[in-house]
This record gives C-alpha cells, sequence and structure tokens, in this order.
C-alpha cells in the first residue's frame, strides 16, 4: 500500500565511526522467545476497540529480535512487530466543535457527542457524502471516566494521503471540518507495524555510570546521538520535556525537575513523574516528584518559584498563581506577575531582561551587586532575579554584602525526601505508566489529557505518537525503550496505554513517559539507531540520559 510518510535519513547528527571497538554479539530470536531474562515475551495490548471496551484484537503477529551486548551489563534489543492482518488506510474525518477548557476560545475535537454525531451524518448524507460513526472509549486511565469518550465521524477509505487530502478539502468545500488521517493511528485497530529499540541496563552487573544530561548548558539544544558521541556513551537516549520556542522561554531549558551531578537545574511543575538515578545508575526509581526552593535574607524568606527559566513564564504550568490555570497542561505555558527565579553557573546563556531586580550572589552566598535584569551568572555566583513583589522582596533584604541562603529540597508524593548528591540525577516527563507492578497511568492529573475538555491532549496520549519510555523491573535494571511513529520506517508508534502495556510486559514495575514526537531517539556507539520523525533529522533537545562505560570520579 502507498502510504505518505515523512522520514530523517538513517545516522542524521550523528558521528559514522563507534567511540572504541568490544566484543559485540548479534543474534535473531522469534517473538515467543523470552526477550529478557525471566521477563514475559513482548506482548503489545491495545486500547478499545471501536465497539467495545476489550483490547483491539491482533492479528497473527510476526516479530525478529537482534540482540546485541553493548558492554557487560548492556544489551539493546531491536525488533519490528508485524500485525499481518492489520490493514490499516487514509480517510478523512470530520471534526466536532469544542470550547477549550484554558482559554474559552472555539477549537475542534476528533470525537463529539452522539447527538453531534447524528445530526453530522445525516448532513453529509444529504450533502452526498456516505458517513460512517465509530464509537471511541476511554483508554484504561486511572483518573479519567471510563465507556464511551464519544463519537467520531468519518468517510472513505484512501490509498494515500494525496487522496485523503483532496476528499477533506471537497467535504470541507461543503462547510464541514475535515481532516485526512491515518487509521494506523487509532487506539481501536491494532497498529501493523512497530519499530522498537530496548535498552537494558543492569546494576549488577555494568561497572560504568548512568547519568541524566545537559552536558554543561542548561540553555542549550543538541542531538541525542551529538551528546553521546562527545562523552563516549554506549547508549544515549532523550530525557525530559523542554522549551522549543523563544516565546515559551530559553530554548534548551526543561519544563519539569531536572538534576545533573547533585545539582538542581530546574524545578518541578506540579506533581509529575521522574526517573531518579542514584549513584551513578546503582539505583534508580520512578517517583512523582515536587520541589521546594527557598530564599533566606536574615529572618526573611521569599518562595524561589522556579531554576533557569524567564521569570513569569512557566512552561506545561503546575505552579500555584499561574494563569490561565494553576494546573498542570501539558504544551501550554503560563504566566505570572509575582515570580523569584535562581539562575545557576549551568545556565550559559544571556540572563533575561525586562522589569524587575537582579541580585548577583558569590560562591558563598553573599550579595556582590544589585541592579537591573540582564548580563550572565558570574563563574562560581548564581543569580536571583525577581518580578512583582519577589523584586520588592529582593528590594528590601537582598543589599550589597548581605548574605542570601538557598534551601533546596525535592520530595517524592509518599513525603520521602529525595537527596542529591554527586553521581546522582533526575530527568522528568509525563504521565506516570506502571506502579507498583500494575499498568498505573495518571494522564489528567499529570496534564496530558482533560475528561472537560476532549480538544486537548488527544493527539498527543490516545492516538500513536513516537515515544521514549523509561522503567525499572523487579530485579533493579533499567529499561529504556523508543519506538518509531509518524510512519517512521513504516512505523505507527504507540498510545500511552500501548507503551504502559509493553513496559509491563519487559516486567517493568515502575515505568514513565519521557518525551517523544519528533524528540525520540536512541544512540548505540554514538550512532542513532532509531528513525526519527522530524522532516528535518535528528531534533536537538534538551537533556538526554546516557550510559556512559566508566566510573565518573566522586
Amino acid at each position: 500500500m502507498n502510504r505518505s510518510k515523512t522520514t530523517a535519513p538513517d545516522g542524521a547528527g550523528t558521528s559514522p565511526a563507534p567511540i572504541r571497538r568490544r566484543a559485540a554479539r548479534a543474534r535473531t530470536v522469534p517473538l515467543a522467545a523470552a526477550v529478557l531474562a525471566a521477563v514475559t515475551p513482548f506482548a503489545l495490548a491495545g486500547t478499545a476497540s471501536a465497539s467495545s471496551a476489550a483490547p483491539a484484537a491482533r492479528g497473527p503477529v510476526t516479530a525478529q529480535w537482534t540482540t546485541q551486548t553493548v558492554a557487560r551489563g548492556v544489551q539493546v534489543r531491536t525488533g519490528t512487530i508485524r500485525d499481518t492482518a492489520a490493514a490499516p488506510s487514509w480517510t478523512v474525518t470530520v471534526q466536532a466543535p469544542a470550547t477549550s477548557r484554558l482559554t474559552g476560545a472555539a477549537t475542534w475535537a476528533e470525537v463529539g457527542a452522539q447527538s453531534w454525531a447524528d445530526s453530522t451524518a445525516a448532513r453529509l448524507r444529504t450533502a452526498g457524502f456516505t458517513p460512517r460513526t465509530e464509537t471511541v472509549r476511554w483508554p484504561d486511565y486511572t483518573d479519567t471516566p471510563h465507556g464511551t469518550m464519544g463519537l467520531r465521524v468519518r468517510i472513505g477509505s484512501y490509498a494515500d494521503q494525496a487522496a485523503a487530502q483532496a476528499a477533506a478539502a471537497t467535504v470541507t468545500a461543503a462547510g464541514f471540518h475535515a481532516v485526512a488521517e491515518w487509521t494506523g493511528y487509532d487506539a481501536q485497530q491494532p497498529a501493523d507495524v512497530e519499530n522498537i529499540h530496548v535498552a537494558v541496563i543492569d546494576p549488577r552487573t555494568f561497572t560504568g555510570t548512568v547519568e541524566g544530561t545537559h552536558d554543561g548548558d542548561v540553555a542549550q539544544r543538541e542531538t541525542t546521538s551529538s551528546v553521546a558521541a562527545k562523552l563516549g556513551s554506549l547508549v544515549g537516549v532523550n530525557a525530559g520535556f523542554f522549551v522549543t520556542a523563544d516565546a515559551d522561554g530559553v530554548q534548551g531549558i526543561q519544563s519539569g525537575i531536572a538534576a545533573y551531578d547533585g545539582e538542581l537545574e530546574s524545578m518541578a511543575s506540579g506533581s509529575r513523574a521522574a526517573l531518579i538515578i542514584g549513584d551513578g545508575g546503582r539505583q534508580v526509581r520512578v517517583a512523582d516528584l515536587t520541589s521546594t526552593v527557598t530564599a533566606r535574607a536574615g529572618a526573611s524568606t521569599y518562595a524561589v518559584q522556579g531554576i533557569n527559566r524567564v521569570p513569569g513564564t512557566v512552561r506545561d504550568c503546575g505552579r500555584p498563581g499561574l494563569t490561565p490555570s494553576a494546573l498542570p497542561w501539558q504544551d501550554v505555558t503560563c504566566h505570572t506577575t509575582d515570580d523569584l527565579v535562581r539562575f545557576t553557573s549551568a545556565f550559559g546563556a544571556d540572563l533575561p531582561t525586562g522589569a524587575g531586580t537582579q541580585v548577583v550572589l558569590d560562591a558563598a552566598g553573599r550579595v556582590v551587586s544589585t541592579g537591573a535584569r540582564g548580563g550572565r551568572v558570574p563563574a562560581g555566583g548564581t543569580v536571583l532575579q525577581g518580578i512583582g513583589t519577589a523584586a520588592a522582596w529582593l528590594d528590601a533584604h537582598a543589599t550589597a554584602g548581605q548574605r542570601v541562603q538557598v534551601s533546596e529540597e525535592v520530595r517524592d508524593t509518599a513525603g520521602r525526601r529525595v537527596p542529591l548528591g554527586k553521581g546522582d540525577s533526575i530527568v522528568s516527563a509525563a504521565p506516570t505508566l506502571v506502579k507498583d507492578g500494575r499498568v498505573s497511568i495518571d494522564a489528567a492529573s499529570e496534564g496530558t489529557v482533560d475528561p472537560s475538555d476532549l480538544s486537548f491532549g488527544y493527539a498527543w496520549a490516545n492516538t500513536r505518537q513516537p515515544r521514549t519510555l523509561a522503567g525499572v523491573d523487579a530485579k533493579g535494571r533499567l529499561l529504556l525503550v523508543t519506538v518509531d511513529g509518524r510512519l517512521s520506517g513504516g512505523s505507527e508508534g504507540f498510545t500511552l496505554q500501548e507503551g504502559a502495556a509493553f513496559m509491563r510486559s519487559l516486567g517493568a514495575v515502575q515505568a514513565l513517559n519521557l518525551d517523544g514526537g519528533g524528540s525520540t531517539a536512541m544512540a548505540v556507539d554514538g550512532r542513532l539507531v532509531n528513525s526519527t520523525s522530524d522532516a528535518t533529522g535528528e531534533r536537538p533537545v534538551g537533556d538526554t540520559l546516557q550510559i556512559l562505560p566508566g566510573r565518573r570520579n566522586s
């Protein structure tokens, strides 16, 4: 079947030569064989079928997996899963009018109510089209409704994207809001092709280091493979969500909690999933984290609400006092007029300018200067920038020679403090996928879907996308997974629920969703091994997870 697709050239943004030579072995194994020792074979579960709550039925599934031992305790499994019975095609979807709960603006949703679907289908038939309606059910999230989400109205089946787009234009000209879609992205039917890479790192035998890294500068973007090549990494994957547009802050900075080698470089936005890497990868776990940072000058204190971001601008929302919402909202930028932000020596860009007050601190925390915002973070020092009431607090309390102490605290939702020291890292994204050995997806509370607004997050969470996933199995092994999507190499990707089911099939007892889409990348020996989905090649990202061959000095 002719399918229009966007692909990136293999190895884009990489060094063509491996960093070092090592013994490696490759073998091909059938899907029925155990992929990980003592771990269930890969078994993908769909979400809901078009008319029932049962997972989408899969036809005859074939797969072959190549296993490479990259180093002692580090293996990479590469495979393509094919469902020979799946027969996706291009179609035209007539979208339902909706209202954004966040902004109040008119928008469009993939599904609508029964009454809308019935009346729209009748109007389409009157206009000379032959519509069909499909029932779409909620995925098995822990914090959303169950049963029917809504009904979708579609027209036709087309051999390629161009034909579907032409048909959609005709439907739009008749007074409807129509888009061309690939049915292989639907959760209601099995995917026909999924290209997957799985890295397994066993801390009991691996003698190297696992670390989250922003490569020394949180205000930059680099490709996963270029960082891997520079560091001599065995395996690298992209990690957390980050700012991609100047309107949302400084490109490259993280939009959730992040720590590198024991230094907190970004604060949490609400309680969201994080991968906590202790002692260079000897201890790894997944938990929802919050962060508290406090500035103290004498007897007076003020809450620091951000680290290394533009004051007043919070990507993905999730902090108190923000507008238009204090709730977590994925890929939405919120604002505040009162904000105190700390900049560390890892912030390598020019400091933000604008109204407010800036205080420069030396290594001991003493005030070196106060004044207008801007310039650079001095070597060995830090900077505080305040706007609104935070600026007034700095003006009143951060005088020359005064010591301003800054304390930091990271806790999980159980209230346990998460210590940060040399060799400790945190990378974060959303949502949680597996908890206590069970699929447990808190999609709404982590801001990736909104049960009250079906225009928000539907494609992001409920359709197949390229994804990067991380988890830990019962033996403490770190599992890093990428699945290609958007028809890169023919692969369709995972929904959130399929990603969770896949991680559970690997034996994960904890797992989370990392940044995905065009960011999804895995490098082995410094070379990109998956097919990325951006038309321009491998996307430069914020931070990455790198598996390094040697122990770093403490």
